[in-house]
């Protein structure tokens, strides 16, 4: 009631004198009071049946937080900051640099590839070519066990002279693969390098391929090992001397045969690299390339089929047939008789 009094004496001596000394005003914000609440109840429903329905009429829904959107936009965000965001989020931070995955499961080249002694097979020690290859064959030997060396490491129990009987096995895996026309089979067997070279003119051709025995068995003659980018990712190449027997005939798509035959065998020696991916625990050796040296004799060329184009007669056969028959049309009509009708009365 005072306060109520007070405030109406205020008004009109602030309206004729100015503000009075002598009347009290209020201007303090006034004290809140706390409301007395019961922390010895808990805050909980007299009923605890369908308690998880009740929870479930309420959802929690994460707001979009625009004022950390326009900060970024002004790239006031540290790439820390953006990484806790995405991180509480759930969400995997993305890397800054756009790199492609690269996996390089052969080598496209021969590595120091063997250059074959002219004459192998043919001259014997004694001679004169035959101590060649021998002295060239020592002046390789020392790389060539550094790099068995290397694989042992990665292989504890491999061994050249036990190997061979697989690099066997492989060479005519790949060779009836192709044969039989299995594609996806032959990548298990040769590289990727290989791949190419031997399904070269493969198309729309039937092959028969036959391995009939080895002549001599197979050995190592070279090997080497190289590093592709870095020092963990490791490859081996090793060189074999195949001389087998073997029977091969092609038939284009009409069943016509164009090069070898089915019945008879030939000698074929070869040098046949093998590669394996050493540093892949999974790697397999698989056929890489052939070696043809430049001595050997050249393979004879398949007869190709195709169509003869048909010919046009001269110019004076097609005369001399076209006067011919006017004379005998033109004889024709002098001795036939024809009536009004157009009909023949006789000759």
């Amino acid at each position: 009631m005072s306060l109520f009094l007070s405030r109406h004496l205020a008004i009109p001596c602030l309206r004729q004198h100015g503000p009075c000394t002598g009347v009290p005003v209020r201007t303090g914000a006034t004290h809140t009071i706390p409301p007395m609440r019961r922390s010895q109840i808990p805050n909980k429903h007299w009923n605890p049946l369908f308690r998880k329905e009740r929870a479930a009429k309420f959802l929690k829904i994460e707001l979009v937080d625009h004022e950390w959107d326009r900060k970024r936009a002004r790239d006031e965000i540290t790439p820390e900051e953006v990484k806790e965001k995405l991180k509480k989020m759930g969400i995997k931070p993305a890397s800054q640099y756009n790199e492609k995955p690269l996996y390089i499961s052969s080598t496209g080249a021969l590595l120091d590839a063997y250059v074959p002694p002219e004459g192998d097979g043919k001259a014997s020690l004694i001679s004169t070519a035959g101590a060649k290859q021998v002295g060239e064959k020592v002046k390789g030997k020392g790389k060539t066990m550094s790099s068995i060396r290397k694989f042992r490491s990665y292989d504890e129990d491999f061994d050249p002279r036990e190997w061979v009987d697989e690099a066997l096995e492989i060479y005519i895996a790949a060779h009836r693969a192709l044969a039989d026309g299995e594609h996806e089979l032959m990548h298990k067997f040769a590289t990727e390098k290989a791949y190419p070279e031997m399904m070269n003119m493969a198309k729309r051709k039937t092959i028969r391929w036959n391995f009939i025995k080895s002549l001599e068995p197979p050995r190592v003659l070279h090997a080497r090992h190289a590093e592709i980018l870095s020092k963990e990712n490791m490859f081996g190449q090793l060189t074999v001397r195949m001389n087998t027997q073997q029977t091969l005939a092609v038939y284009d798509r009409f069943g016509r045969l164009i090069h070898g035959s089915e019945t008879v065998a030939k000698d074929v020696l070869e040098y046949v690299v093998f590669e394996k991916h050493l540093a892949n625990i999974y790697g397999t050796w698989r056929l890489h390339a052939k070696i043809i040296p430049d001595w050997m004799p050249k393979r004879e060329p398949g007869h190709l089929t195709y169509r003869v184009p048909s010919e046009a007669p001269p110019k004076d056969a097609i005369e001399k047939s076209t006067g011919q028959k006017d004379d005998k049309e033109e004889d024709g009509e002098k001795e036939s008789i024809y009536d009004r009708f157009g009909r023949i009365l006789g000759r």
